[in-house]
């Protein structure tokens, strides 16, 4: 038994990150087809970290990050909702629209935590694939870079 679980343990570090996303937004859809929207941020918080620890996936969650700012680090400059197999950021809201700051706030996530894919789950939307944002630090940079170099080309 103890073999069995090793191997599932070593298949779940070699999935990428958007096969962990997948997996996530399938419990995202289970819980929100299960309870529904309306719910307190931390419901929907414990109840997907409890799910994807059904499914096998290694969760922290509240895990402060620290920012290095200079000489200066501030050891809890923020508390990410979930960290999923130490390579995927999910925050949990559940509000009536989300702002364009949230969308800022996890891209600062990803940067700062060195990681390359974020989802943004609000859980308030009457349907669940409508409030999933996904993120992906660096695209913003990939974006800008193109169209410098069009502008350059011209």
């Amino acid at each position: 038994m103890a073999s069995w679980r090793l191997g599932e343990r070593l298949k779940k570090a070699a999935m990428t990150e958007n096969a962990i996303a997948k997996e996530i937004v399938d419990a995202a859809f289970h819980i929100h087809t299960t309870l529904g929207p309306g719910l307190l941020e931390s419901v929907y918080h414990a109840v997907l970290a409890y799910e994807l620890a059904q499914r096998g996936l290694r969760t922290v969650s509240q895990q402060a990050i620290p920012v290095v700012y200079g000489t200066i680090r501030i050891d809890t400059g923020f508390r990410a909702d979930l960290i999923v197999e130490d390579r995927v950021i999910v925050e949990i809201k559940s509000v009536e629209v989300l702002a364009p700051v949230h969308r800022k706030q996890l891209l600062t996530y990803l940067r700062l935590a060195d990681k390359r894919l974020g989802l943004l789950i609000n859980f308030n939307a009457a349907l669940i694939k409508d409030g999933i944002t996904r993120i992906v630090n660096g695209m913003e940079e990939e974006s800008h870079a193109k169209s410098q170099r069009r502008q350059e080309h011209q």
